[in-house]
């Protein structure tokens, strides 16, 4: 028997509109529709539309919603308002990340859970067997919803501009990392002010059967605002310039939160899945700490990348690494031993047999103004 490949309800829109594709966890996806360099200077500028519908959505409901996240996350999701959203991990038992997710609440007892692609699986495996002794049902929501994402700084007005008038007041006034229901293009939609891009924007729930008009609708706004669409290439770097982590790059089960910058996202005061484990990491130095670096040159540090001192030995590897279209020099992220991660140190990266100059660099690299 053959698995059916993963495919976007809009990848036929994708084809239409020209775009190049790539493998993203078994999910045929768009890598850029013209060039990476104009998408990504669109979302800085004015804004870029995303299909994100490889990530996972996963339902939580019961009266225990609540304390089941408690316990199967790093955070303290309990705590937060209806209507708002929450960063959080998924750890193991000996405190390595198993998935870095976002968690809206919805209503008092319906949670969103929302993973990355590659790990939508295990998220749910994991979530189903540590809520065995508590009230709640988890439903996989993936294959039937579609996420598509307006960034920039025109997101607001594209948004709003599609909602009737007496909701437009709701798109506007929809805070940070909070969630809503409303009707755009004639549908009902559930948009989160949240992204990954370092810009102001949008990311909108819908079930795959509007997915198309809302797409169309929101091609028309965004090109009508100068701005464009936008393929996965150009997110990569937006969220490079921004220091957000990527799974698989950043973190990964052989990962601490300290080590990667996270411990404040990490709620000791409670029991959950991992915390023995954390509180020990919690009360020692970690090894090697995660930070940024700003080259001098123009030559990119790719994942994998050495990186070393002024004596020629090795202190770190590059984790995620590009030319910053923003900011016109090379941006990287890389784990560096805690004894030469001060923030200003020189460092070389071994770029193709050549030692290329970069310095410890604060992140993230860009912040909008």
């Amino acid at each position: 028997m053959t698995t059916a490949t993963p495919a976007s309800s809009l990848l036929d829109e994708h084809k239409t509109l020209g775009a190049s594709f790539t493998d993203f966890a078994g999910w045929q996806m768009p890598l850029k529709y013209s060039s990476e360099l104009t998408e990504h200077r669109a979302v800085r500028t004015t804004a870029g539309l995303f299909d994100l519908s490889h990530m996972g959505e996963i339902e939580v409901i019961g009266s225990d919603a609540g304390a089941v996240l408690d316990y199967a996350l790093a955070g303290e999701l309990s705590k937060i308002a209806v209507g708002r959203a929450k960063y959080s991990l998924l750890c193991n038992h000996d405190g390595g990340v198993v998935d870095d997710l976002v968690v809206y609440r919805l209503a008092e007892n319906h949670f969103l859970v929302v993973a990355n692609a590659a790990n939508t699986a295990a998220v749910y495996t994991e979530l189903c067997a540590r809520s065995d002794s508590f009230d709640v049902v988890v439903n996989d929501k993936s294959a039937e919803t579609a996420l598509v994402a307006v960034q920039g700084p025109k997101a607001q007005n594209i948004v709003a501009e599609l909602s009737p008038a007496e909701q437009s007041g709701v798109i506007a006034s929809l805070k940070y990392y909070a969630v809503t229901t409303a009707e755009i293009a004639g549908q009902q939609v559930l948009v989160a002010r949240t992204g990954y891009t370092g810009e102001d924007g949008f990311e909108l729930y819908i079930p795959n059967a509007g997915a198309v008009p809302l797409w169309r609708a929101l091609t028309a706004g965004t090109i009508a605002r100068g701005g464009s669409l936008a393929g996965l290439a150009c997110r990569d770097t937006l969220r490079l310039e921004a220091g957000m982590a990527l799974y698989g790059h950043e973190l990964t089960v052989s990962t601490s939160p300290y080590e990667a910058g996270l411990g404040k996202v990490v709620s000791l005061n409670k029991n959950f899945v991992g915390r023995d484990a954390l509180q020990l990491l919690s009360e020692q130095q970690p090894r090697r700490r995660l930070v940024g670096l700003a080259g001098t040159g123009r030559r990119a540090a790719r994942a994998g990348y050495p990186v070393v001192d002024a004596h020629g030995a090795t202190i770190g590897r590059v984790t995620s690494g590009a030319l910053s279209p923003t900011l016109g020099y090379p941006i990287a992220l890389a784990y560096i031993d805690v004894d030469h991660s001060e923030v200003g140190t020189p460092v070389a990266v071994g770029i193709r047999h050549k030692s290329e100059q970069f310095r410890i660099s604060p992140v993230p690299f860009y912040r909008r103004s």
